[in-house]
């Protein structure tokens, strides 16, 4: 399994947006990401470096694998 350490949220941002994930706004520190036949939103954090915890909830929640998200980045 890939290492998921040291990824920033605009990096995670790029990497959603590259599987299919459209940029909604902002609320405050946090980017919100639709995608069209997913009833989940994307609330990506633009911390630094994401916790692990964090982007494995969120990669979960976009409906892809690890090995798939760290492809896309």
């Amino acid at each position: 399994m890939g290492e998921l350490g040291n990824i920033s949220g605009k990096e995670a941002v790029k990497a959603f947006g590259r599987a299919g994930w459209i940029v909604r706004g902002q609320v405050g520190s946090h980017v919100m990401m639709t995608k069209q036949g997913v009833r989940a939103n994307l609330s990506v954090p633009q911390h630094k470096e994401l916790s692990t915890g964090t982007l494995r909830k969120l990669i979960k929640a976009a409906g892809l694998a690890v090995e798939e998200f760290l492809g896309l980045l």
